[in-house]
Order: C-alpha cells, then sequence, then structure tokens
C-alpha cells in the first residue's frame, strides 16, 4: 500500500487534486489554498496513477540527440574539400564569421539547429541519437519524494 502524501509538503493526510499554476496537485487541505481544488481524492486512484506512471517510465529509457564529439574537424574537412574560405561558408549558412571559426576550433558546440543546417549544406553526420537510462534519485523507503525534495536534490 502508498503512503499519499501532499506534493506540496509532504503531510500524509486526505488529499484534493488541485490546479496550482496551471499544474495539476495532489494537495492537503492546507496546500489547496495556494490554487484551486477540483475535486477530493482517494488513496486507490492515486496508487493506480502511480503504478500507471512507473510502469511508463520503467519501459520507455530517454532518447537524446547530441553533438559528435569531432565535430569541429568534420565541418572543417568538409568546408576545406568544397574548397570553401570561412567568409563565403558562413554567407552560405547565413551566419557570422566568427561562429564558423570557433565551430571550426572547438570552442562553440552547434546547437541542434544549426547541426542539422550543417548536416543538410555539407551532407555530413553531426547530431546522434543516444538512448540513456534514467537516474534514479534515491529516497529512503516508504518515502514519498515531495517536489519540495526535487528542489533540494538539485
Amino acid at each position: 500500500m502508498f503512503k499519499i502524501q501532499c506534493d506540496l509538503c509532504g503531510t500524509e493526510t486526505d488529499l484534493f487534486l488541485a490546479k496550482v499554476e496551471n499544474i495539476e496537485l495532489n494537495v492537503c487541505g492546507n496546500c489547496a489554498k495556494f490554487g484551486k481544488v477540483i475535486k477530493e481524492i482517494r488513496s486507490e486512484e492515486v496508487e493506480k496513477k502511480i503504478l500507471k506512471e512507473e510502469k511508463k517510465q520503467e519501459a520507455m529509457p530517454e532518447i537524446i540527440d547530441s553533438i559528435v564529439s569531432n565535430y569541429p574537424e568534420i565541418i572543417r574537412g568538409k568546408r576545406e574539400q568544397l574548397g570553401l574560405k570561412q567568409e563565403e561558408f558562413a554567407k552560405k549558412i547565413s551566419e557570422k564569421v566568427s561562429i564558423v571559426h570557433h565551430l571550426e576550433i572547438g570552442k562553440l558546440e552547434p546547437s541542434i539547429e544549426l547541426a542539422k543546417k550543417l548536416e543538410k549544406l555539407l551532407r555530413i553526420r553531426l547530431v546522434e541519437t543516444i538512448e540513456v537510462e534514467k537516474e534514479e534519485i534515491k529516497q529512503e523507503e516508504g518515502e514519498v519524494m515531495t517536489i519540495g525534495d526535487l528542489i533540494k536534490e538539485k
């Protein structure tokens, strides 16, 4: 059986579903004043919701786009292969020459958007998709984490 706690303060008591700052939270009577109460909730509803979310999180690893580590060599090599000077290349991609220079020396990592623009123009691969396992925040057995706990973790 789950211990049902207020998402804001952690108090174990009867809870209400309330909209606080446009986010639906399970809150106690004291914290309900910070938002608009939608309905009173039962512990069975919360237990089902928590189990459903845990299954969903376990099933799907996080997938992120990342820039390859040797992007400066790839960009500079391809630009030189095409016979373009940094100034000409900068005009083609609608960026400043300083941006091109910083990319090629590795001082500036391109955003995913810029990297995709470079990939298309130069016909190279700069963005790789990485599957990352989600990091678990450790907590004591039987404790339920509140929003306040997450803020303390960071």
